[in-house]
């Protein structure tokens, strides 16, 4: 028999956000790790705000609303809470009530100053990756790094000379016959945003360096860092990734691509108790020699090392990473976290599934 649509709603209709959601859905892993990672940031939460006045937006949700953007690739945080109205997975992600009225928009950005004061986001990924290291699930020893680029959200038109006070973006015949650099010329609306090439013939970008510190066991995120876009970048940043992220002074192993394989970068790293696994330059004499090429060990990390452009891809095609949605170096850094945090997390449900 055909069935009929009933019009008039029901006057009681009780629903557990629970009982709607699958046993089996991928995001009930997710949520029970970030919880925990969450309850052991509660003590800076409380440092964080006043015991009195009025109550402001849980920075848990705050921080949950940003992973399902980057899970979901949500294109903006607009765009998100109007999702959080009528979307039963994204309320129960957050612990949200059913007939809880959703955050609006500005809340994010509103509380962003105050989240990037206290280093929450970092706060957030560091205690994710100490969680996957308590399951043992990264190596101690062996490690790849690569770096990107990062579109800022800065207009071509706003790459002015750097003496010049004209507020005016709109002039596109401007530019016809100058030469334009970033000695000489700088955004007007996002100043640490440098213009830069991927590569021969193709066109520059006003963009950011992001990069990578990746361990080789599992292919997990061990830091993730953005700076100034610059021909030394990628080779200063993983310096600063190794310092801060690889605990101990025991021997490791480090394995890059070609564009690392310069001769100051690597008596920096023998000198750091760090065996360089970086392939061999073809245009110029490698600074890589046979000390390290001729160990089996070599090759191995350098097939593994290929891993870190699945994380680029990820991030950059689901993270939402390609092309910042904030300005300045400190925002996107902001963004990179928690894109880093949304990505382990993932990689980390499927690990402790198996």
């Amino acid at each position: 028999m055909r069935g009929e649509t009933e019009k008039q709603l029901s006057m009681l209709a009780p629903m557990n956000l629970e009982d709607r959601i699958p046993e089996r859905h991928p995001l009930r892993s997710i949520k029970q790790l970030a919880d925990r990672v969450l309850e052991r940031l509660s003590p800076m939460f409380d440092q964080m705000y006043e015991s009195h006045g009025r109550k402001s937006v849980p920075p848990e949700h705050l921080l949950k609303g940003m992973l399902l953007i980057a899970l979901y690739s949500v294109r903006s945080e607009r765009m998100f809470c109007e999702q959080l109205e009528h979307n039963l997975l994204f309320r129960w992600f957050l612990d949200m009530q059913l007939d809880e009225a959703a955050f609006d928009h500005s809340t994010f950005t509103k509380n962003r100053d105050r989240l990037l004061e206290h280093d929450v986001a970092g706060e957030f990924f560091r205690a994710v990756v100490e969680h996957a290291q308590s399951k043992r699930l990264m190596s101690s020893e062996h490690f790849s790094v690569d770096g990107t680029l990062i579109e800022s959200w800065a207009s071509m038109k706003s790459f002015r000379p750097k003496g010049e006070d004209d507020d005016d973006n709109n002039g596109w015949g401007d530019f016809r016959g100058k030469k334009r650099s970033n000695e000489t010329h700088e955004s007007k609306t996002d100043p640490d945003a440098k213009l830069m090439r991927k590569g021969n013939g193709q066109g520059a970008k006003l963009s950011y360096a992001g990069h990578a510190l990746m361990e080789n066991r599992n292919g997990l995120l061990m830091d993730v860092l953005v700076n100034e876009a610059s021909g030394y970048a990628e080779r200063d940043a993983a310096l600063e990734m190794l310092h801060r992220s690889v605990p101990g002074e025991h021997r490791i192993t480090l394995a890059a691509d070609r564009g690392y394989d310069a001769k100051s970068f690597v008596a920096d790293l023998r000198e750091a108790a760090v065996t360089p696994h970086i392939a061999q330059s073809v245009h110029r004499r490698p600074a890589t020699d046979a000390r390290t090429t001729r160990h089996p060990g070599y090759r191995v990390s350098l097939r593994i090392r290929m891993q870190v452009e699945k994380i680029f891809g990820w991030l950059k095609t689901v993270g939402g990473l390609k092309r910042s949605r904030l300005r300045g170096i400190r925002k996107t850094q902001f963004l990179a976290y928690m894109a880093g945090a949304a990505f382990n997390l993932l990689r980390i449900a499927k690990l402790e599934a198996c």
